[in-house]
């Protein structure tokens, strides 16, 4: 087993989840990458060990408790328990309150809430034993505003929200620093440049530089740390 400190990383593509996994590999980390498909898994793997640091892919459902503890009994039987988990997971659907399924709905819900939930009752129990740990959750604008159209994000988003808020309650006193990160803005992915190649880079959010605030909090002293901070393009408007 790796002596390394070990983070997690649950909803790993070409963006954030891929830049804050390269960021604590950086630093000495082994990093588990968790994503449903294992498409991008393989290839970030590979670039993390070509830069000298070490990974390992796990494919995982967010949303379905035994895909996530199997995922998890995964990465503790090779590396350790994480040290740092990240959230990362989401699900978007843009539809009106009587053009979305119940499924759809149900589903946003869990991927973006219910699997955060599902995540951290695996990573808990050690960070306890520790006595320290680090869980940083992705938010977004929807976790503060339900805008129309938007409701099946919202709903999750909001309940990540809270969940992030009654972890930090409950557990940080025992040395677990939980933060809830609001992204207020389109993240630069090639997805997103797909989708609008009008846009120009200094209007969208650098993963880099998100990944590298995700790492600021992992650092922050016990006697200051963050629950919750918001981040946006200067010229974004709010």
């Amino acid at each position: 087993m790796s002596q390394s400190k070990v983070a997690v990383v649950l909803g790993v593509g070409r963006g954030l989840g891929a830049a804050v996994a390269h960021r604590f590999a950086r630093e000495g980390f082994v990093v588990g990458l968790m994503a449903r498909s294992s498409q991008q898994l393989t290839q970030i793997q590979s670039e993390i060990e070509q830069s000298g640091g070490k990974a390992l892919s796990v494919t995982v459902d967010a949303t379905d408790a035994a895909s996530v503890k199997a995922a998890f009994e995964q990465v503790r039987s090779q590396f350790g328990s994480p040290e740092v988990f990240v959230y990362n997971a989401g699900a978007f659907k843009m539809a009106g309150i009587l053009e979305l399924t119940p499924d759809q709905f149900e589903s946003s819900w869990k991927v973006n809430c219910f699997g955060a939930f599902l995540a951290v009752q695996q990573v808990l129990p050690a960070m306890v034993e520790r006595g320290r740990g680090t869980i940083l959750l992705t938010g977004a604008t929807a976790a503060v505003r339900g805008s129309a159209k938007f409701a099946a994000l919202a709903v999750g988003k909001f309940g990540l929200r809270a969940l992030a808020q009654s972890l930090a309650r409950e557990f940080g006193s025992q040395g677990i620093h939980v933060a809830h990160i609001i992204i207020d803005g389109m993240i630069n992915t090639p997805r997103v440049r797909a989708m609008a190649s009008e846009r120009e880079e200094h209007t969208l959010v650098s993963p880099e530089a998100i990944a590298q605030t995700y790492w600021q909090l992992y650092q922050q002293d016990a006697t200051a740390w963050t629950l919750e901070l918001d981040l946006r393009p200067a010229v974004e408007k709010f």
